[in-house]
Order: structure tokens, then C-alpha cells, then sequence
């Protein structure tokens, strides 16, 4: 018989240790909702996730988590695109890129910007921008 299909999706992330337990941290693959939208760049170029980084008051910007969908939709509001990734990886893509570290559910001023299905429909459903 033929091999048994495999997920492309196997190894990209690869089967790192979780490093030792840390107070207050959650174990290396809690799962996570992070604001994040999806690129194509076309001409061939594979597709790719983009994370939305918060900005803080000084600084450069912050990678953010939630430990809940419904917290990602109480602080970000329902239209907002969104993955689900372990903690542990995204916690270390982020370091790679010499970003600050996680910060985990953060207060979101209720005045901020948020994703409209409007907006969505714009950036993914292939009408143009007008403005």
C-alpha cells in the first residue's frame, strides 16, 4: 500500500522541550488567539500570517495574546481576524524578531480601532479602496 498522507502542516513549528515552569507563565502549549490577518503575496510566493502588533505607549510595538477567543472579541470586537497557535512558538517567533515579550489579554481601550465587517470585505473580498 501507499504511505499514509502526512499534513504539510507537520514540522514547520517542529516538537520543541517546553522550558521549565514559570509563575504566572502558561504551559508552552496553551493555545492562543492572536489578531493576525492572511497574505498573498501572488507571483508564485507562498501565503504567510501577518501578527498585529499593539503599540504601547513608548517603545517599539508589542505582540499581544489571548488566553480566550472571547476575550479576543470583548477587547477586539467580532470582526477582528484572528489564528489559534501555541504559546511557546509564538512566544519565541516573537523573541527572534526582537520584539518585547507577549503580553498576555491586555486592557484594549474600548475607543481604539476595530476591524468592521466593512473592513474586512475591503481588505479580503476584493472590492478597492476608494479613498
Amino acid at each position: 500500500m501507499g504511505e499514509q498522507p502526512v499534513s504539510r502542516l507537520l514540522g514547520l513549528v517542529g516538537d520543541v522541550p517546553a522550558q521549565g515552569a514559570q509563575q504566572g507563565v502558561p504551559p508552552y502549549h496553551t493555545p492562543v488567539f492572536i489578531p493576525a490577518h492572511p497574505r498573498y503575496p501572488g507571483g508564485g510566493a507562498a501565503p504567510h500570517v501577518d501578527y498585529e502588533l499593539f503599540k504601547g505607549p513608548s517603545g517599539p510595538p508589542v505582540p499581544v495574546a489571548f488566553t480566550s477567543l472571547r476575550g479576543l472579541v470583548e477587547a477586539l470586537g467580532p470582526a477582528q481576524p484572528w489564528v489559534a497557535v501555541s504559546l511557546g512558538p509564538f512566544a519565541e517567533a516573537m523573541q527572534r524578531a526582537r520584539l518585547p515579550k507577549v503580553r498576555l489579554d491586555p486592557v484594549v481601550d474600548p475607543g481604539g480601532r476595530r476591524w468592521r465587517a466593512e473592513d474586512l470585505e475591503r481588505a479580503y473580498g476584493g472590492e478597492e479602496d476608494t479613498r
